[in-house]
């Protein structure tokens, strides 16, 4: 039996999304009650040159939320333009991405693996299959952004493990 592109798109991001949130709220608590500053983890990078926390955690969210929405719309963007969020607004935002993937419809999704999606980059633009850019673009950056977050909160002292980040196993035969 091969994988869907349902599965493949919205059963992954789901499942990292879930993870994610877990491991933000878990750090969240963690942070509050040792006195952090969150704004200060807001801030942190692993290295002067990489975006900081809030744009990796913006980063996760737009591609997997801003992909679904691509499927429709045939366009996607970098995750650029967003307005400053604290560290309860990255959590919402995580929580929303959360919810679009819950209200996809998989014979919907699967229907839309051929379809294409236009990257823009500036005045460059690539043409993908909408599967080709799940696969070759998306889901490895979104793999990316949210493993960066998630060290960063490690790097800061976070009491979190891969069994945070991976979430919860699709068990069974």
């Amino acid at each position: 039996m091969s994988i869907s592109f349902y599965d493949l798109t919205v059963g992954t991001y789901e499942q990292i999304l879930r993870g994610a949130l877990g491991t933000l709220e878990k750090s969240q608590a963690h942070f509050t009650e040792q006195g952090v500053d969150l704004n200060e983890i807001l801030k942190a990078s692993l290295i002067e040159d990489m975006w900081d926390f809030h744009m990796q955690v913006i980063s996760f969210n737009h591609h997997s939320a801003q992909t679904i929405a691509a499927l429709t719309s045939g366009e996607f963007v970098p995750p650029l333009g967003y307005e400053p969020r604290d560290y309860d607004g990255l959590v919402q935002m995580t929580k929303d991405s959360l919810a679009t993937m819950e209200a996809q419809n998989p014979e919907t999704i699967n229907a839309m693996a051929d379809n294409g999606i236009l990257f823009k980059l500036g005045k460059n633009e690539m043409p993908f299959t909408a599967r080709n850019f799940a696969l070759s673009f998306s889901l490895p950056n979104f793999y990316f952004h949210t493993t960066t977050a998630y060290d960063i909160l490690r790097m800061k002292g976070a009491p979190v493990g891969k069994m945070d980040f991976i979430g919860k196993l699709k068990l069974g035969s």
